[in-house]
Formats: structure tokens, C-alpha cells, sequence
């Protein structure tokens, strides 16, 4: 399931946006909402503990290079990690830039997996409504879809593979607690960023305030 969920939910956003054109938009920030908030609620509730607990005293400066890693690489994805695409121009090939930025994303996030098995689901939901935006956008945008295909496809396999890396080269385990200090920045940059920007105007209403109680309710359950 490590390797399966986080695959598997990518896979069913492109076919999704493929096959149903979904154009509620509220809907989808709603989803959003949820996902930001039970990723949020695993990392705080299980990988932050879990770095502190190691003794590692520099556990707060390799959460503050992971968020710092993560801003930058928002200059050049423009956000898509947490649903913010725009641009309404015709692509006639993929994004290299975007493309790079997203798998490196994707990448590090499969890292503590193999450790915290909870974390795939949270990866899992986070990915679905990301997949559904961003082919939407690819698909509005004319990308040709063998390209789109490859894009989706490669994006979907970048959280396993970092998971198979993780759990292949025991060396990484004498870095675990640096490197998931790291993606929990990530993680806490990628999710905070999620909540608040899911509503028009950074307004709370009472259906996003539900979406973000049941994702904490849910992950304290895991």
C-alpha cells in the first residue's frame, strides 16, 4: 500500500479530469481543504514527534531548510503543488520547469514513508485533487496528450519512487531524521498553504471549516 496509494490516486485524478471534466470548482477546494488539513494533522501528529524524539538537536533548522527549499521550488512549479495553476496560453510541450519542480516535490514526500505507513494515505488525498487540476489545466491548455500522459504518469510514480529509494539504500538511514526534518517542512509549507488558499479572499466559511475539522478528526484516528 506504500507504493500502491500514492500512485493509484494520482492515476485516478487524470482519469477523472480526462473523463469527466469535473467544473465545480468549489468542490474541489473543498477536497483541498480536507487534504491540507489531514496531511497536515499526520505530519504534526506523527513525523513531528518522531524527529524530536531522536535527540537530534538540529531536528528545527532542517524544518526551516524544508520549508525554504520548498518556497523555491514554488518559483518555479507557480504553485502547483498545492492546486495553483493559471494560464489560459497554449502549450505545445510540457513544462520543464514545472515538471522538474513537482517530481522533485513528489520525490522527497515518498521518503518517510516506508517509517510512517499512515503517511501515504495523507500523500494519497493530497495528490487526487492536485492530479484533477492540474490535467484540467494541461487539458484546457492543449497540451497533446501523449505528453500529458507522460507528465501525469511520471508525477504518479515520483512518491513510490521515493519510497523504493528510502528502502533500498540502508545509507539514507543514518540521515532519516535530517531528511524527514526536511520534508516535514515541506509538508507544513505545502498544507498550511492548502487551508488558506482554498476559499476565495482567505475567507473561512462554515463547509471549509468542516472540511478541515474532519481531516484532523480523521488523522487522529490513524
Amino acid at each position: 500500500m506504500n507504493y500502491l496509494l500514492p500512485l493509484l490516486s494520482v492515476l485516478t485524478g487524470y482519469l477523472i479530469a480526462l473523463l469527466l471534466k469535473p467544473k465545480a470548482k468549489q468542490n474541489l477546494k473543498l477536497l483541498l481543504a480536507f487534504s491540507g488539513s489531514f496531511l497536515l494533522s499526520l505530519t504534526v501528529m506523527h513525523l513531528l514527534p518522531d524527529v524530536y524524539e531522536s535527540g537530534n538537536k538540529s531536528v528545527g533548522i532542517f524544518i526551516m531548510l524544508g520549508i525554504l527549499f520548498q518556497i523555491i521550488l514554488e518559483f518555479f512549479s507557480k504553485g502547483a503543488e498545492h492546486g495553483h495553476v493559471h494560464g489560459h496560453d497554449k502549450l505545445t510541450q510540457i513544462p520543464w520547469l514545472l515538471f522538474i519542480s513537482l517530481c522533485i516535490h513528489a520525490l522527497l514526500e515518498g521518503f518517510p514513508v516506508g517509517r510512517h505507513h499512515d503517511l501515504a494515505y495523507g500523500i494519497a488525498i493530497h495528490h487526487l485533487p492536485i492530479a484533477i487540476i492540474l490535467t484540467t489545466f494541461f487539458l484546457n491548455a492543449q497540451l497533446n496528450k501523449v505528453a500529458l500522459f507522460i507528465f501525469m504518469v511520471t508525477f504518479a510514480v515520483m512518491t513510490p519512487l521515493g519510497t523504493l529509494v528510502s528502502d533500498s539504500f540502508p545509507i539514507l538511514n543514518q540521515y532519516y531524521t535530517q531528511i524527514t526534518a526536511i520534508v516535514i517542512g515541506i509538508l507544513f509549507h505545502i498544507s498550511s498553504t492548502i487551508i488558506f488558499e482554498s476559499s476565495e479572499g482567505h475567507k473561512f466559511n462554515i463547509a471549509k471549516v468542516s472540511m478541515i475539522i474532519l481531516g484532523i478528526v480523521l488523522a487522529s484516528f490513524i
